[in-house]
């Protein structure tokens, strides 16, 4: 019964990320709970950016207050540590352990009307790329990208949610975002980005089963179209992404496949330097939980390039596959708090002359894990 029970808590957790977390404060209508992950973590690759120790530590504090019968207000911070790097960081010294806030974000929820929220957060486009970003290690990242428009975490996001449509249909969601510009200089071009807008719904049909999809259209900056000093650097003066996706959840199955176009969007190449006119993307995964701790994971992870405009000064390229590996995995869970992993990308990329110019790695990686989590 005890392996039965932890067969559905674990996946269970998994998704909902903080509900997974140790209460320190409960009084007089407000909460005060802290999430916790510490991942030791080796890669092995021949591509020695990937090769080595990724080791981490992350945690997170998640409030909320009770304002009124029908009010309540929240908030949620979360960072990260990078334990692969030496102590020291003094004068001149930049080897040293890193800090990253991955999320920030406070707001009110009101009843069955939703809740708004701003601050540093996942935008909308992941609320379906998010379905498929589930492998032990490695996933998530055939558009979804950190900082780039509304396609992963990013800054500057107000966010707009209402669950069950105003309590008047279970299972349909929606959410409506707006992202202010972020084009200060101590961020790269490529991650900048011009005022944008978005949106996303999901609907649950019972049985596990959901299909869901997002929209988004920002404005492009002067540093994201020709501040990145290279040739490829998409054409137009917007920014728009399009996803669907379904997935099914039930029975110690999860099964998942989305498919994706961005434009002027998605970065790739050496730095990230470089923005593709236009993408297709593809994300399919199957995992089963077994009563006993196991999950295997098989997963594909797909995105072509089209209209690049590319160039090495000899050859020109304009349709490449960006990304494309064949993900074999699994987590081994002790308890809810305790998991092993091993994850094997098996990248499907040919060493030749576009991945070779754009410095786009062609080379296996395999991961291992030992993680503990509250």
């Amino acid at each position: 019964m005890k392996r039965k029970i932890l067969a559905v808590m674990v996946p269970a957790m998994l998704v909902a990320g903080a509900a997974n977390a140790a209460e320190v404060y409960n009084k007089d209508g407000n909460k005060l709970d802290i999430t916790g992950k510490i991942q030791g973590s080796h890669l092995f690759s021949d591509d020695k950016s990937a090769d080595g120790d990724k080791s981490y530590v992350r945690f997170g504090i998640k409030g909320e207050t009770q304002v009124s019968d029908q009010v309540v207000g929240y908030g949620f911070y979360q960072a990260e540590l990078n334990a692969s790097k030496q102590e020291s960081n003094g004068a001149g010294n930049t080897a040293g352990n890193t800090q990253k806030t991955r999320l920030a974000y406070a707001g009110l929820k009101v009843g069955d009307a939703g809740s708004f929220d701003y601050g540093r957060n996942y935008g909308v486009l992941y609320d379906i790329g998010g379905w498929t970003d589930v492998l032990p290690e490695f996933g998530g990242d055939s558009f979804q990208q950190t900082d780039v428009y509304m396609t992963q975490r990013a800054g500057g996001l107000a966010t707009y949610r209402n669950k069950n449509f105003f309590g008047m249909v279970d299972g349909l969601n929606f959410a409506v975002q707006y992202q202010g510009r972020n084009d200060s200089g101590d961020r790269n071009g490529s991650d900048r980005n011009g005022d944008g807008w978005g949106m996303s719904s999901t609907y649950d049909l019972g049985m596990g089963l959901s299909l869901g999809a997002a929209y988004t259209s920002s404005d492009r900056t002067n540093a994201t179209k020709r501040g990145l000093g290279q040739t490829a650097d998409g054409r137009g003066d917007r920014a728009d992404a399009a996803t669907g996706g379904i997935k099914y959840d039930a029975n110690n199955v999860y099964l998942a496949a989305i498919y994706g176009q961005t434009y002027n969007m998605t970065r790739f190449g050496t730095d990230n330097n470089f923005v593709a006119n236009k993408t297709q993307n593809v994300e399919l995964v199957a995992q089963y939980q077994f009563d006993f701790g196991l999950q295997p994971s098989l997963a594909w992870v797909y995105s072509k390039g089209k209209d690049l405009a590319y160039t090495d000064g000899v050859h020109n390229f304009d349709s490449e596959e960006l990304v494309n590996y064949i993900d074999v995995g699994a987590n081994y869970y002790f308890n809810k708090n305790m998991s092993v992993k091993v994850d094997y990308k098996i990248n499907q990329l040919d060493e030749n002359s576009f991945t070779k110019a754009a410095g786009i790695t062609t080379d296996d990686v395999v991961a291992v894990g030992v993680v503990y989590q509250f």
